[in-house]
């Protein structure tokens, strides 16, 4: 018996057009005073409003927290569980993009245990539910509405951080791909990549042995049986939607194959774990202060380069999904398709100083939980070179 698998997910999935219209309904089950966490441009949306207006004939009082800023800084989640506390709500909802439900779950966690966020940094630090989570996406990528992390941003470490752990799974995720809609072009293709480069490393992470202990002592515990099924659809899902949603945002069909291929990329890395490609960018976006999005496509191909030897059985399984000729094909289809939708080629196109390479190659390798996730080992020198070829473009420099 070969077979091992671990599956970890909200409690309810709703997906479909129109399914945001069931959470007065949802919500009502949960808890009775709500706190909705959003952005301040999401707040004065007539389609957010209607939302809110549905809780409230569902009779649950609301209080909205529009105060959530891009990659989340640690800060503003204090801030705002501090402003919350008084209103003692039952129930925590997050309406927006990745940076939203991060922010709610942040919020929610800090409400529930006290204490700051940094106490909760890392795996398994959490030790407690937490408040109700309910989740709605406004965009297809992160996968946070269904998945153990929050990431912040932390202007002491200089680097994002992320608090792991199961009980900051929502239990309920909405996933509506009408609210993705009117996102813009830009964001749809850096949030869509961000999603297909979850569920590629998810697909190709390794695989450990099948401890008793290990689900107890890591969230992300590497490839698996479930997180396969779950990865190698996200695959095929995004390959077929992502270019049609970017180029045609009225797409509906394409809107729907996205939102689900980034929901399906989450429950794959939610269990999985993400790799190298994660690994590296948290450094560079430091530095370039570009979205995790960008990062992460433009280094997948380079990263996928490094792991080939080691992934060959994962890339045939690839190519069978995406209807590529054979695995060889799936490296330079990938980087065709990132370059087609506007992700840079390379790191000096993203806007990394070629001065700084010694120090991303550091900093990468420091971020052990997730090079330990890589597939093929990887040391200090060998990073140096990676990052190298990435930065010139050039993935014949890989090897």
């Amino acid at each position: 018996m070969g077979l091992f698998g671990t599956f970890r997910a909200p409690r309810e999935i709703l997906f479909g057009a129109g399914q945001r219209k069931a959470l007065g309904a949802v919500a009502r089950r949960l808890g009775l005073r709500a706190l909705v966490v959003t952005d301040e441009r999401l707040a004065q949306d007539p389609v957010f409003l209607a939302m809110i207006a549905d809780l409230t004939a569902h009779g649950v009082t609301t209080r909205i927290e529009a105060g959530t800023l891009p990659d989340v800084p640690v800060a503003s989640a204090q801030i705002a569980a501090d402003a919350a506390r008084p209103f003692a709500p039952d129930l925590v909802i997050g309406v927006g993009g990745g940076s939203c439900l991060d922010m709610a779950k942040c919020v929610a966690l800090l409400l529930t245990h006290g204490g700051k966020a940094h106490d909760y940094y890392g795996e398994l630090k959490v030790p407690g539910p937490v408040l109700p989570l309910i989740a709605l996406p406004t965009t297809a990528g992160t996968g946070s509405e269904v998945t153990p992390v929050a990431v912040l941003s932390d202007d002491e470490r200089t680097l994002k951080v992320g608090i792991s752990s199961p009980y900051l799974i929502p239990v309920v995720a909405i996933c509506d791909p009408e609210l993705t809609l009117t996102c813009p072009r830009g964001l749809t293709a850096i949030a869509g990549a961000d999603a297909l480069t979850h569920a590629i490393e998810a697909f190709t992470a390794i695989r450990r042995a099948p401890d008793p202990r290990l689900t107890q002592e890591r969230v992300f515990i590497g490839k698996n049986a479930v997180s396969d099924q779950f990865a190698i659809e996200a695959i095929g899902l995004l390959w077929e939607g992502l270019a049609r949603a970017c180029a045609d945002g009225e797409d509906h069909e394409a809107r729907e194959l996205v939102m689900m291929g980034a929901l399906k990329a989450g429950l794959a890395f939610g269990v999985a774990g993400t790799a190298a490609a994660h690994a590296i960018q948290y450094p560079i976006g430091a530095l370039t202060h570009t979205a995790h999005g960008l990062g992460v496509a433009c280094l997948m191909p380079y990263v996928m380069e490094w792991n080939r030897p080691a992934i060959g059985p994962e890339l045939d399984l690839i190519a069978r999904a995406t209807g590529l000729a054979d695995g060889d094909a799936v490296i330079p289809e990938l980087a065709a398709l990132f370059d087609s939708i506007g992700i840079p080629v390379s790191l000096r196109e993203l806007g990394l100083d070629e001065s700084k390479l010694d120090w991303v190659a550091e900093q990468s390798c420091g971020i052990e939980r997730l090079i330990q996730n890589n597939p093929r080992a990887i040391n200090r020198d060998q990073m140096r070179h990676l990052v190298g070829a990435a930065f010139t473009g050039d993935r014949a420099l890989v090897h």
